[in-house]
């Protein structure tokens, strides 16, 4: 029996990022075995274990053959004859096929050491399109690794577009698009994972919604990118910069959904497309099972970004009526990641990307302004029930209206 460190722990080390997990393949040993030496098997459909001690993952090697539809149509083989070659052949890209062993050699028999060196994210066999679900593992690689100068390998795009061609892509459940998406939004560049996807021509099949915003065009003057969908991607990249926060990129990604919606007739504008996208947001994080919270922020966004945008002309009242909207009396932070969204719904055009913006200030004043007035000197004065609540919306317009006419004297 001999165990050899696989995976992301060993691409990881030559790559000097973290090692988060460390996953282990046993070669020449059997179930009845590693049950003997005291490890807890966790896999029903492959052998995995857990190492009495550490809890650390191994795993038998084992190879792989296609029985049918979807990333788990797959039989499996974890005789004591498989070899390490045989198992690394059976991984997607060369970058997660090299292992190591206790000594501190590297097994590399698919050349993952070149491409690591030439950046480049490339499938270790014909059998990578059996398993759809490597279209999204690629891509959110891509995303993962940009920053260090990785790209997709043009053999490797043109099997991931074989892939989204062939209807596999359909048999992937709900939940394992939503985690690939949502570990895509926590990398350092999560607009590459939706322009690898477009690239491929899956994204028009996992998210039919941003697809529809490619080649709808938006007014010059303000978008000098023209295109809906590129500029959705740069809004993703620039809130990316801004924020780490996955609920405020996914909003910042779906914040105009709308604009697929607009009537050719009418482009290059788009009016009402935050409100007009509101279905569609609800409709996408339903089929792919979003998290409400992450949904909620992204209605939000949508709906109130044109109003967040125009903050110095709304009147008193429709500033309080926006915090009442999003409920920011009972939730603050709120407040700080709708305005991250529509920053970087500004910077996120071309020759905008360094844009300031003076609105947040504003309307974190506007608030801040807001939850100082004193409920108890209201009840103090008489009033009860319902007209506590009003008073206080009175009080609460007075104190932004009174800040408003203060800035314009000064």
């Amino acid at each position: 029996m001999k165990i050899y460190l696989v995976g992301g722990a060993v691409r990881d080390t030559l790559l000097n990022q973290t090692v988060v997990d460390k996953d282990y393949v046993v070669v020449g040993s059997s179930v009845e075995e590693m049950l003997e030496q005291g490890y807890q098997q966790v896999g029903k459909d492959f052998p995995v274990f857990l190492h009495p001690k550490t809890q650390q993952e191994y795993a038998l090697a084992r190879t792989e053959r296609k029985t049918g539809n979807g990333y788990q149509g797959f039989s499996c083989d974890a005789n004591k004859q498989v070899t390490l070659a045989e198992d690394l052949l059976r991984r997607d890209l060369t970058i997660n096929a090299i292992a190591q062993d206790e000594h501190g050699t590297l097994y590399d028999p698919y050349h993952g050491i070149e491409d690591i060196k030439a950046k480049t994210l490339r499938h270790v066999s014909q059998a990578f399109v059996e398993d759809p679900l490597r279209v999204l593992r690629v891509a959110r690689f891509a995303a993962r690794f940009h920053h260090l100068g990785f790209t997709v390998a043009p053999e490797t795009i043109q099997l991931m577009t074989d892939i989204a061609n062939s209807g596999e892509l359909e048999h992937l459940t709900p939940e394992r698009v939503w985690q690939e998406c949502d570990k895509a939004l926590g990398s350092q560049s999560p607009q590459i994972f939706f322009e690898v996807l477009k690239q491929c021509q899956a994204l028009a099949v996992l998210f039919p919604e941003i697809d529809a915003l490619f080649g709808v065009p938006q007014p010059e003057k303000w978008h000098p990118e023209i295109d809906s969908g590129i500029h959705t991607l740069m809004v993703l990249e620039q809130t990316s910069l801004l924020s780490r926060n996955k609920a405020v990129r996914f909003a910042a990604l779906v914040h105009d959904l709308g604009k697929a919606l607009t009537p050719k007739q009418e482009w290059p504008k788009h009016y009402g497309h935050g409100q007009k996208g509101l279905p569609v947001i609800k409709k996408l994080c339903a089929r792919i099972k979003v998290p409400n919270d992450y949904r909620d922020l992204a209605l939000l966004v949508s709906d109130q970004h044109q109003n967040i945008h125009n903050a110095f002309e709304l009147r008193a009242e429709t500033i309080v009526k926006l915090f009442d909207k999003a409920d920011l009396w009972r939730k603050p932070q709120r407040l700080t990641d709708l305005l991250l969204c529509c920053h970087g719904d500004i910077r996120g055009r071309t020759g905008f990307e360094n844009a300031l913006y003076p609105q947040a200030e504003y309307l974190q004043q506007c608030y801040q302004l807001a939850t100082q007035v004193d409920v108890q000197s209201i009840i103090a004065a008489g009033h009860q029930g319902a007209q506590i609540k009003s008073q206080l919306q009175l009080k609460r317009i007075e104190c932004v209206n009174d800040f408003k006419l203060q800035l314009v004297k000064n």
